[in-house]
């Protein structure tokens, strides 16, 4: 256990690489209520996170979840979210455990001039994931809801084991999967997000199904390519030094905090691209670790770890534009040697056999 955004989190419960396989293969079971859920609310709501978000909230309808980031004014990532689009009058935007007070304070210094309401209501709900490739099959044993029809960052309102649920099918790890809020559960009283926990691992003995902890989430949003804020992106890195330009669309007609010095950067070019890499030669890239290139310190590690589908060390940093294509190599410095590694596109691994788009 370990104490992260405020909660007793579990590192793991039986160990990381038997959880990560559990998601891989069958499915797993995450409690991420410690992420933090805000309720955008008003007339101007859509206005308004048009104005705190580079995407353009606009063109979504009802029923989509949206990745996106918010940006301070120059451009540099405050965090990023999975919004959901209730209505053009109301979003749930979903933030980072370790962000939720900033984020929330963030978001009430901007909203003066527009006819809106935020309120979090973190500590009043759950927030719970089930992941991989059976959980379709095992949630819907319990919800009210026609899940095969809910697509790929959408979700429904509905219920599961007869309690007042938000069902969206998105996740953290790669897998297709849901992340299901149950309502009117405080933290002081959890009974009603414990009872479908408990259910779903019930549903799922036999069958490979495990209760999930920090460190596989952690190790499958790697290999998913996915960024972990703190570490791969934060307030002094932008969407397109991240390689998240897809949350950025300079043609809407809304201004946006950050947009000058994005804009820029999209004109005019970067001077460090965020890049994920695997290692042509044996060792482990860690956080912090240099890469090196011509002799040289060019970046650092910001995520790395042994990949069990891919058999090999893999990572994610930021270098230099010029090294930033498919297929260019650069030095890893791994405790005192320098190991090759190769840039690759992500996910890491064989979307024909693992992930949402796995073809059975």
């Amino acid at each position: 256990m370990t104490e992260f955004g405020g909660f007793d989190m579990p590192l793991w419960y039986g160990g990381i690489i038997e959880e990560h396989n559990a998601v891989r293969n069958s499915a797993g079971l995450f409690d991420v209520s410690h992420m933090g859920r805000f309720l955008v609310k008003g007339e101007a709501a859509s206005k308004f996170l048009n104005f705190v978000f580079p995407s353009d909230v606009a063109k979504f309808k009802a029923g989509r979840a949206f990745y996106s980031t918010l940006c301070n004014d120059a451009g540099g990532i405050i965090d990023d979210t999975i919004t959901n689009k209730i209505s053009e009058n109301e979003y749930m935007v979903i933030v980072n455990a370790s962000n939720r007070d900033k984020d929330l304070e963030w978001l009430r210094e901007h909203m003066d001039n527009y006819s809106v309401e935020v309120d979090d209501i973190s500590d009043s709900s759950a927030l719970i994931a089930f992941q991989g490739p059976l959980a379709l099959e095992l949630l819907q044993n319990f919800c009210d809801v026609k899940l095969d029809s809910v697509k790929r960052s959408h979700f429904v309102f509905g219920c599961v084991g007869q309690e007042k649920c938000l069902v969206s099918r998105t996740g953290y790890t790669g897998e297709d999967g849901f992340e299901v809020v149950v309502f009117d559960t405080p933290v002081s009283d959890p009974k009603k997000a414990m009872k479908i926990w408990d259910m779903l691992l019930e549903s799922g003995k036999g069958k490979g199904v495990l209760p999930c902890g920090l460190g596989a989430r952690d190790l499958l949003r790697l290999e998913a390519g996915m960024c972990l804020h703190g570490q791969d992106i934060d307030d002094t890195t932008t969407p397109i030094e991240a390689s998240l330009d897809v949350v950025v669309n300079l043609s809407k007609a809304d201004s946006f905090i950050g947009r000058n010095p994005i804009e820029k950067q999209m004109l005019e070019g970067v001077t460090r691209k965020r890049v994920a890499f695997s290692m042509s030669q044996s060792g482990i890239p860690r956080h912090g670790y240099e890469l090196r290139f011509a002799g040289k310190k060019v970046g650092a590690v910001t995520s790395g770890s042994f990949s069990p589908l891919t058999r090999k060390g893999i990572g994610m940093g930021y270098v230099p534009p010029a090294l930033s294509g498919i297929g260019s190599t650069f030095g890893v410095d791994i405790r005192g040697s320098e190991r090759m590694a190769e840039v690759v596109p992500v996910p890491f691994y064989d979307t024909t056999k693992y992930g949402y788009k796995r073809q059975t």
